[in-house]
């Protein structure tokens, strides 16, 4: 009879010498199977290697607060010297546009031309309009309050006066923050769309070349975007005032806005108001 051959040792098993059968397995133990659990093993190598990495954080903490802190560069300087001889000087303060702006605001704004005189409104004031004085000027004096607040209103400085029981003018410099918004810039488009929009009727389309004595829109040269509006009619309303006619001027250099307000018992000539708006930009 010809000897069955023997099977391969499954991976583990041991396998029994030549010649030699191999040992007999107990019933039992053939039952129960022959695999062990490892979900328990498999766990604990897992908790052990977590709290090694907390011990490791733990343990990098504690030398670094132990450490004198690192001083840092700092953010910004202020003067950077050249490669080769001195740093430049700075800008003498009548040259440096952030200094005058930083200063007394009551100081860029126009004199009160000889001859003229000072607004009866005016009289007894410092010159300055707070918040809630300028909110006052609006139709709607809480809505603009809490405009100005969203646009990060800083402060106003106003002139006004009167020449020869003809016309009044009225300039104001309305400075912003703009931390987080570009008040002067908004506040100038704003206000050029009322002009232009709500007040529409009361003006004839300016081509920029005419002599404005019809009415009409121009450009101030020098400002980009500033504009000055001449009402062709009196406002409606107010033809028993003594000063029915109105023209404006809107412009602005960096964080301030400028408003400058012309009544007439006439039709406010161009020239006069272009002027007005040219002279106080150069100011500024």
């Amino acid at each position: 009879m010809e000897e069955e051959p023997a099977r391969p040792a499954a991976p583990g098993e041991p396998t029994a010498p030549e010649g030699h059968p191999p040992p007999e397995t107990p019933a039992s133990v053939e039952e129960a199977g022959t695999t062990r659990p490892r979900g328990r093993t498999t766990l604990l190598i897992g908790a052990a290697t977590v709290l090694g990495l907390v011990a490791g954080a733990c343990a990098g903490v504690l030398v670094q607060a132990d450490r004198e802190p690192t001083k840092l560069p700092p953010l910004s300087q202020t003067a950077l010297a050249p490669s080769t001889g001195k740093a430049p000087k700075p800008l003498p303060a009548d040259q440096d546009r952030q200094v005058r702006t930083e200063g007394d605001l009551r100081e860029l704004l126009l004199k009160k031309p000889r001859g003229a005189e000072e607004a009866d409104w005016l009289k007894g004031s410092d010159g300055w309009m707070d918040l809630a004085g300028y909110a006052g000027t609006f139709g709607s004096p809480p809505s603009a309050y809490e405009a100005l607040l969203r646009s990060e209103f800083r402060r106003a400085a106003v002139t006004a006066w009167e020449v020869d029981e003809a016309y009044t003018v009225e300039i104001r410099l309305i400075q912003y923050r703009q931390e987080e918004v570009l008040g002067a810039t908004e506040a100038n488009a704003e206000n050029q769309y009322f002009a232009t929009d709500v007040a529409s009727e009361y003006f004839v389309a300016g081509d920029g070349d005419g002599d404005g004595v019809g009415g009409g829109d121009w450009s101030i040269p020098g400002t980009g975007d500033g504009r000055v509006f001449v009402r062709a009619e009196p406002e409606r309303g107010l033809d028993g005032s003594q000063f029915p006619y109105r023209a404006e001027a809107h412009a602005r250099r960096g964080d301030i806005a400028v408003e400058i307000w012309v009544s007439g018992a006439k039709r406010i000539d161009k020239k006069m108001i272009l002027g007005l708006a040219q002279r106080q930009m150069e100011r500024l």
